[in-house]
Order: C-alpha cells, then sequence, then structure tokens
C-alpha cells in the first residue's frame, strides 16, 4: 500500500492506494467512526458491485450502516438531492465530529462534500473513490460542488476530507469506458509539469490500464502525489499553481455543455479531448511545437479517448462553445484565463486569450476531417 500525504496547513491527511481497503474499512477509519451507525452516500451502481463488502466490514466491526443510494450520474449532482440527502443527514442526527463516508466515483464524492460542508457548518467526511477518474482526481483537494442549469460546478465549497481510501480492487468492476475517462486525468499530471511522466504513460499506459496491478498503483499513487505537491502550494486557487489542474477542462466543460451533461460524454472523455484542445490552439498560436501537441493528441487517441471534435458529431459553431464558456467559474473580470502549453510538461495560465480566435480555432476543429 502506498500513503500519501497531503499537507494542508492545520489539516493534513492522508491517501491510502493499494488493493483490499474496502474490505478493510473500518481498520482502515479507526478512531474516525464514533459511533455505531454509520452514514454512507454511493450510487447504484457501486452499491450492487462493492455494497456487501463494505457492509461485511462495517458489521463485522459493531457498526450499522445506513445507506443512501442515489441514481448514478452527472444528473445527482443537483439542488434537489443536495437538499434531499442534508435532510437524511439531519434525520440521523449526524454531528459535526461525525463521518460521513462518500462511496462512489466524482458525482458521489462532489455531492457527499458538499453536503458534509454545509451540514451544521461542517462535518467531517471520508472519501472512498472507486473510479480511476475520482482516486486521482475529484477525491483529493477538498473541491466539492453540484451542477446548476447555468454551468457545472458552479455552487460548491473547498472542504478536505479527514482520509481518503483509493481501492485498486474497485478498478477490476469498472467498465472498460469510465476506466479510460479516468486516465484522462492521469495523463494530465504528465502535461502539467511532468514530461517524464508523459513518457511513463506513453510507455506503460496501455498495460497499466489492461489490468497490471503494479503499473496501477504507480500511476495512481503518483498521480495523487503530484495533485497533493499542487493542492499544499495553493489549496484556494489563490495564487494561480492550482488553476493549472484545471488543464484541458475550459474546451472541457463548454463540451459537456453542448452534450448535456449527459453519457454522451463522460467528464474525463471531455477533459481529454480539451486537453487536445488546449495543445492544438497552442501550437496554432505558435507557444509549442505542433508536432507536440499532434504526438499528445495521438496518444489520446490511441488510448482510445476521443481526440477531436468531429467525433461528437456536434451540432454548433465555434461561438456557440465560446458562450459556455462564459459560464465558466474562473472568469475574472469578464476575461476568462486558459491553460495552455509551451510544450509537453509546460502548461501555463494565459490571461490575454481572444475568445473570438477561440471561437475560430474551433470552427476549424469541427471541419477537421
Amino acid at each position: 500500500m502506498a500513503v500519501i500525504p497531503v499537507d494542508i496547513a492545520g489539516r493534513p491527511y492522508e491517501v491510502r492506494v493499494g488493493a483490499g481497503l474496502l474490505a478493510e474499512l473500518v481498520p482502515q477509519c479507526r478512531g474516525r467512526l464514533r459511533k455505531r451507525g454509520v452514514p454512507i452516500i454511493t450510487d447504484s451502481n457501486v452499491h450492487a458491485a462493492w455494497g456487501a463488502v463494505v457492509e461485511a466490514s462495517l458489521r463485522d466491526n459493531g457498526h450499522e450502516p445506513h445507506w443512501r443510494i442515489l441514481p448514478p450520474g452527472e444528473a445527482t449532482k443537483s439542488w434537489d438531492e443536495l437538499a434531499a440527502t442534508v435532510n437524511w443527514l439531519l434525520s440521523l442526527e449526524v454531528e459535526r465530529g461525525d463521518h460521513i463516508i462518500a462511496l462512489g466515483g466524482g458525482v458521489i464524492g462532489d455531492l457527499t462534500g458538499f453536503c458534509a460542508s454545509v451540514l451544521k457548518r461542517g462535518c467531517k467526511f471520508i472519501q472512498v473513490p472507486t473510479t480511476l477518474l475520482a482516486q486521482v482526481d475529484s477525491s483529493v483537494g477538498g473541491k466539492t460542488a453540484i451542477n446548476t442549469p447555468a454551468g457545472k460546478n458552479l455552487v460548491g465549497a473547498f472542504h478536505q476530507p479527514s482520509l481518503v481510501l483509493a481501492d485498486l480492487s474497485a478498478l477490476e468492476t469498472l467498465p472498460e469506458r469510465d476506466l479510460l475517462a479516468g486516465y484522462a486525468e492521469v495523463v494530465k499530471y504528465g502535461l502539467i509539469d511532468d514530461a517524464d511522466f508523459f513518457a511513463w504513460c506513453d510507455t506503460n499506459a496501455a498495460a497499466m490500464l489492461a489490468g497490471d496491478s503494479q503499473l496501477r498503483e504507480y500511476a495512481v499513487a503518483h498521480s495523487v502525489a503530484s495533485k497533493a505537491r499542487i493542492v499544499a502550494e495553493d489549496e484556494f486557487e489563490t495564487t494561480g499553481k492550482r488553476a493549472l489542474l484545471n488543464l484541458g477542462h475550459t474546451f472541457g466543460h463548454a463540451l459537456e455543455a453542448e452534450t448535456g451533461f449527459s453519457t454522451r460524454l463522460l467528464h474525463g472523455e471531455a477533459v481529454a479531448l480539451g486537453m487536445v484542445m488546449a495543445a492544438r490552439y497552442s501550437a496554432r498560436r505558435e507557444l509549442m511545437p505542433r508536432a507536440s501537441a499532434e504526438h499528445i493528441a495521438r496518444h489520446i487517441g490511441e488510448i482510445g479517448l476521443p481526440a477531436s471534435l468531429k467525433a461528437l458529431d456536434l451540432d454548433c459553431d465555434g461561438a456557440r462553445l465560446v458562450e459556455h464558456m462564459l459560464h465558466d467559474k474562473k472568469m475574472d473580470g469578464g476575461t476568462l484565463p486558459f491553460l495552455l502549453l509551451r510544450g509537453i510538461g509546460q502548461t501555463y495560465l494565459d490571461k490575454q486569450v481572444s475568445l473570438e480566435d477561440v471561437a475560430e480555432f474551433l470552427d476549424e476543429e469541427l471541419a477537421r476531417g
């Protein structure tokens, strides 16, 4: 098992990465489950796959699970589910010192974390991510949120978990499409500031995704360590360092909005395609070599992720996609910063991007064969 510290000032915690952690849930959470009753928020898919394992660990150690089983998918991150889940937690008389368990992917982690942030002005929670995307990204760093009609993750809070348990065994029951979507957030760390890790991905990603356990542990632990380092430097995204973690997200969120935040385009797929767009736009502006941008696109495409807008068969133009970007939570003074690249492993924040130029670029990409 790999143990990665997240050194948040005054609120440090650990991310534990290894196989079999769900079966050892209570021993891993020792000292944090104060009461017999333990509230667990999950979705129906995860409950079907892992509910019995988690329940056995709790009951074998003298605890009684209280399950809230929600529908899978982005639609669960809503005002209605937030209110209903908070009311459910209040009915269980959850106290500020209690821990709520988030068992699932990014949707469950985001919703549960936000509930914990507002319940009695802040309760504790434990992230137990069951998808690759959640294990390497959304479960670490304390960003919690719900979606609104205006856009994705526009209502939320920074609220750090007390512990993260990333059980690699959970990846064995993950559908291939979800596994690939999570890989987008793995390779992202190489593109941000770690060209050596991108090279590792180039060589090892296929075997890792195929199930090599040692490669999976390395990929998840290295990704978590990369995010932990950035979050420790800039927890609240005030210096610009943490903003680098949004590589691919500005383009990606616009594509998610255009496809209705649906299963037509998963979040990780949108991030992957968004990183290709960021690289190609950077090359268009002569910030990075075109060969490097196409290397990124080729790698993402060969893994099995979308690498061109044409694949989405969108019925829109570049201006419409840019309109979606105007609802981005990173808007500042009417300006939208973009994460662009000077090369592989050289991402930076550019606050001087013309949205008209972005729209023209997207029109070119939509027409690309």
